[in-house]
């Protein structure tokens, strides 16, 4: 018996210890991360959109105070922040008008893209109003856009990130799931719901393996939101919001606080 309490005793300590030190570690980065400038790039998903408390100097771009990229700045304190995401921005408006901060002195890059080049606003629109059918081609030709012409969008994206910023660490994060399966549901019917979903995993796929290749860190949000999808009774996501068209199918601020930010402070 007093074996077995010492085990035990001894691998309570050691918990305690490899958790202090993974602790340790993520501060480590994160202030290595903040001793650089922190550049915040991407789309709705980065700017806040759905989140409110948005900047009034950012008008349309929508960036939120309660975004993952603006917490994480408070949280950490980086030499410089720069809050370039936009809502609507898509990979050529990134290239255009997003990348102007970054220099060698960029210590940490974060971007969500590829959601608006993939049709997203669109899909959902087709799948809220139609089908089933409609529904699915539509998605069909998203996923075929994902294979055929967003790699190459996403590479000209992060080499240009690298070229202006070589020196940063670059975080790419994902999108959610946006369905919890299996669970009566008003709205969208299940065939649309596991359809949004597989194409959100088609999507972070795409994502995932362009960032990987540039040598960047795939952020995927998709282990925090579960739990936390639509229908889940504890959505961290927008419905169809008929009074604020531009706020569906975006993160609450519970969204970014407790599923994208954690993500950034892991990847970081």
């Amino acid at each position: 018996m007093r074996r077995l309490r010492l085990v035990g005793f001894l691998s309570s300590v050691l918990l305690a210890a490899g958790a202090a030190l993974t602790g340790a570690a993520t501060a480590q980065a994160a202030q290595t991360a903040a001793a650089g400038g922190y550049v915040a790039l991407g789309d709705s998903y980065s700017s806040g959109v759905g989140a409110g408390s948005y900047i009034s100097s950012s008008g349309d771009c929508k960036r939120s105070t309660k975004a993952h990229p603006y917490l994480w700045a408070a949280a950490n304190s980086p030499t410089t922040f720069d809050f370039t995401a936009c809502s609507g921005a898509r990979t050529g408006d990134v290239l255009s008008g997003q990348l102007g901060p970054l220099s060698a002195s960029t210590g940490l890059v974060s971007i969500s893209i590829g959601g608006n080049d993939a049709g997203f606003a669109d899909v959902m629109t087709t799948c809220v109003l139609q089908s089933d059918s409609t529904c699915l081609s539509r998605i069909a030709t998203a996923k075929a856009y994902v294979d055929s012409t967003l790699p190459g969008n996403l590479d000209s994206v992060y080499s240009a990130i690298s070229g202006k910023a070589p020196n940063a660490h670059v975080v790419v994060i994902g999108y959610p799931r946006f369905y919890k399966l299996g669970t009566s549901c008003l709205g969208l019917s299940e065939t649309k719901r596991k359809a949004i979903n597989d194409a959100s995993d088609h999507l972070n796929t795409a994502i995932a393996k362009r960032a990987a290749d540039h040598g960047f860190t795939f952020g995927d949000v998709r282990t925090t939101f579960t739990g936390h999808e639509l229908c889940s009774g504890s959505a961290w996501l927008h419905s169809v919001n008929w009074l604020n068209i531009g706020e569906s199918y975006h993160p609450t601020a519970a969204g970014q606080s407790g599923g994208y930010l954690p993500v950034l402070n892991g990847a970081a």
